[in-house]
């Protein structure tokens, strides 16, 4: 089927300054600049792709902290936003703790390591599923209602933000450091969440807030007052929330939404989010996830919550569909998006308190996993994987991306969420080049394999692209190039999507990366002056060179299997994870499995992170590496366990848990039958887990010396799903007991398996 697109009215971007930055808070030392236009952000003067991940510090033992954001900035994240989550810091009034995993000023530092910008999201509510939203308890007996003016309310925001202020003083944009912006109070009149000391009994909600404006300039003045420099503020922006005319308002997407089953279980709908939109047009389409109280060509369309994962709530349990997060991506920058952001991107774990767990009472008591990008215990998911295509496209052409306006085909302005038959496209230029992207997954339903589509573009000075060859496989997506400048060549379109650039050392000339979707009829690429140049649908990798009137570029292309191994260093060199070794042309492709290796740079290494004690890495150029394999002795660790009833395990680990050489953690592997996992050490619950038909996985890194203290020994225990329940009340002297028909729980497997790492020096 052709579909078609006329762009010979089409008007370039029109893009003005938009001053939100707050003077010189918006200079660093060395005279760097923040600043935005209407469209988006710029560092310096130069456009500024922003690609955002959630990442909450007290949610993770800092000996993970590290390699962590180190695997973040490989995925091509360059900015970490988190919450300060108050009753984290002061869950009793007046004893402030900022030590151990509540340590944001160490965090904050190593953000700065690993060259991320940072946004503080800094309440006093923030939600993301925490108790209270992350109001301390002991606010409730307060003789004043919390997220108002009150001025007994805004004393204690003033303490908090003041001890705020006291951790990250001097690592600001404005010092040297990576502090870019700062969240107020989180969805103020949009969301609240339960007072957790009354969940059960009467249910009762922490205020969502109505005093509007008022209460957000307030809190701004506060945090400004007590030395909070920021060079900008965000807020969210749905919901009605308010936004000042000087605040970056942030979007966001979810197609999983475990919200609409608290009251109870049900079926979920196919959602509109994987349908393409223009949101930074003032005639875009409004609705319930976006509508903006303002003009939308008048402010930049950003994102601080696109669903980079989902958590699993009692009554919504559900395996994330890891290739619907880069699919979103994908949706967000075609829509106009020039600033993504991921909520969450990297997983965790929520303390425990004083007494209580400090979690909201629909998810489970610790785990706050989120089948995120990177998992709570340092996992580097498919998700993870795929995202880095997009976001080193973002990243090395930042400055061809972000000027480019949308153009929604008409076709897909009222296009079904229900039809899995119709191509789904769009394309963002400024009529004469420009970027087609296509997306070929829907949440909660399935998609067909695309065959035989082709896509022709009338420009704006009538001349005619065309793309013909095009197949999607079933829950791909990409993005395919027009009049795209290869340094002086001329791609005019190609059916690959271009991934990054890199200078290779000693060479004349630049590589420019591409990759092959899934599912491709015919890959190819044209050049002008030079012709078509086709793709082998079974290479792993191609590279060749492409010369026209004295100008001369590399070409990789690589298949969608080794996009996803692919780590890029130091924009000179492409290093792929658990490719067998030998010539490019000979390599077989890699399965793309939920446990497949992943590379991130630390430490001046390429450090690759298996499950195989045999770790090879390829490299292009070849040789870039020291050393291109590492081999390890197996850590066989063996779980002995103890059946004590069909809810009640003993597990007994051995005491060389990580005693051998390259092991930097152990990883158990559960499978059961019940309603909820839970697994101890001790009076210590380590994790706990709403059973969804996954494995249950959990990091024993963190918890050697647990382990130790308690002899090797975890019990897990499991909460049966119970049929027929009720509960007898006819009894004399108050006595109450369960009776149910059936109750069903058991251990279907448990394995341990040990994680190695490998480092590999930079040549």
């Amino acid at each position: 089927m052709t579909h078609t697109l006329d762009l010979t009215g089409f008007q370039p971007k029109s893009i003005v300054r938009f001053p939100i930055t707050r003077g010189e808070w918006g200079v660093s030392p060395q005279g760097e600049t923040i600043d935005f236009t209407n469209y988006h952000m710029s560092v310096d003067g130069k456009p500024f792709y922003g690609i955002c991940g959630e990442y909450h510090y007290s949610r993770m033992d800092p000996v993970r902290w590290d390699e962590q954001l180190a695997k973040m900035a490989a995925g091509g994240i360059n900015v970490v936003s988190t919450y300060v989550f108050w009753n984290h810091h002061e869950e009793r009034e007046n004893e402030w703790d900022f030590t151990g995993r509540r340590n944001i000023r160490r965090f904050i530092k190593l953000c700065a390591r690993h060259g991320l910008k940072v946004i503080v999201r800094l309440g006093p509510f923030d939600h993301g599923e925490v108790r209270n939203g992350g109001i301390p308890d002991w606010m409730y007996g307060k003789p004043y209602e919390v997220r108002s003016c009150d001025a007994g309310f805004l004393d204690k925001v003033r303490d908090l933000y003041r001890h705020i202020a006291g951790q990250i003083d001097g690592l600001y944009f404005k010092d040297g450091g990576p502090i870019i912006a700062a969240q107020l109070d989180n969805e103020y009149m949009h969301s609240s969440a339960p007072w957790e000391m009354t969940t059960g009994i009467t249910d009762e909600w922490i205020p969502g807030g109505h005093e509007g404006f008022a209460y957000v300039h307030a809190l701004r003045e506060i945090a400004e007052s007590e030395g909070i420099s920021v060079p900008f503020y965000t807020n969210t922006g749905w919901g009605g929330s308010p936004v000042p005319d000087d605040v970056l308002p942030l979007w966001g997407g979810y197609a999983y939404r475990p919200w609409l089953f608290y009251a109870g279980p049900g079926e979920h709908p196919v959602t509109d989010e994987y349908v393409y939109r223009d949101f930074h047009a003032n005639d875009c389409p409004r609705g319930e996830e976006f509508d903006p109280t303002y003009e939308p060509e008048t402010k930049p369309y950003a994102c601080c919550e696109m669903g980079g994962g989902m958590f699993s709530s009692y009554n919504y349990r559900f395996v994330l569909p890891m290739k619907s997060v880069d699919a979103m991506a994908n949706i967000k920058m075609a829509s106009g998006c020039n600033f993504l952001g991921y909520y969450m991107y990297q997983g965790g774990s929520n303390p425990i308190g004083n007494g209580v767990y400090l979690n909201e009472s629909q998810l489970p008591k610790i785990s706050y996993d989120f089948q995120a990008a990177l998992g709570e215990f340092g996992q580097m998911r498919e998700s993870y994987r795929r995202l880095k295509t997009l976001h080193r496209f973002a990243l090395a052409f930042a400055d061809r991306l972000t000027p480019l306006g949308v153009a929604v085909p008409e076709e897909q302005r009222t296009i079904d969420p229900n039809d899995m038959h119709s191509l789904r496209w769009s394309v963002r230029t400024d009529g004469r080049r420009g970027f087609v992207f296509l997306n070929n997954f829907q949440d909660h339903a399935a998609m067909d394999d695309k065959h035989g589509e082709i896509i022709a573009i009338t420009l704006a000075d009538g001349a005619e692209v065309v793309f013909d060859g095009i197949g999607m496989a079933r829950d791909e997506n990409c993005v395919l190039p027009f009049n795209m400048d290869l340094d002086g060549i001329t791609l005019t379109a190609a059916t690959v999507q271009p991934v990054t650039v890199i200078s290779t050392p000693g060479s004349g000339h630049r590589t420019f990366v591409f990759m092959r979707p899934d599912g491709m009829d015919e890959a190819w690429m044209r050049f002008e002056g030079v012709g078509k140049r086709v793709i082998a649908s079974d290479a792993d990798i191609t590279d060749f060179e492409v010369e026209d009137n004295g100008n001369i570029v590399s070409i990789v292309v690589v298949s969608r299997a080794w996009a996803n191994a692919m780590t890029v260093v130091d924009d000179e060199a492409l290093v792929f994870s658990a490719v067998p070794t030998g010539e490019w042309d000979s390599a077989e492709s890699i399965v793309p499995a939920a446990d497949a290796p992943a590379a991130y740079i630390a430490d001046g290494k390429v450090k690759v992170e298996s499950l195989d004690a045999d770790i090879a890495v390829e490299t292009f150029p070849a040789d870039y590496l020291s050393s291109s394999s590492a081999s390890f002795a197996p850590h066989v660790v063996t779980p002995v366990v103890e059946r004590l009833s069909d809810t009640r395990y003993v597990i007994t680990l051995p005491d060389d848990l990580m005693a051998s050489e390259g092991v930097k953690d152990v990883r158990l592997k559960i499978r059961y039958q019940g309603d909820i996992g839970w697994l101890w050490a001790g009076a210590t619950l380590v994790d706990d887990n709403f059973a969804n038909g996954d494995v249950w996985e959990i990091g024993l890194r963190e918890h050697a010396d647990l382990l130790v203290d308690n002899r090797n020994r975890l019990v897990l225990t499991i909460t049966p799903i119970k049929e027929g329940a009720n509960v007898n009340v006819e009894s004399a002297m108050a006595a109450r007991m369960e009776n149910v028909d059936a109750r069903i729980a058991g251990l279907v497997s448990i394995e341990a398996r040990a994680v190695y790492e490998a480092g590999f020096a930079i040549a």
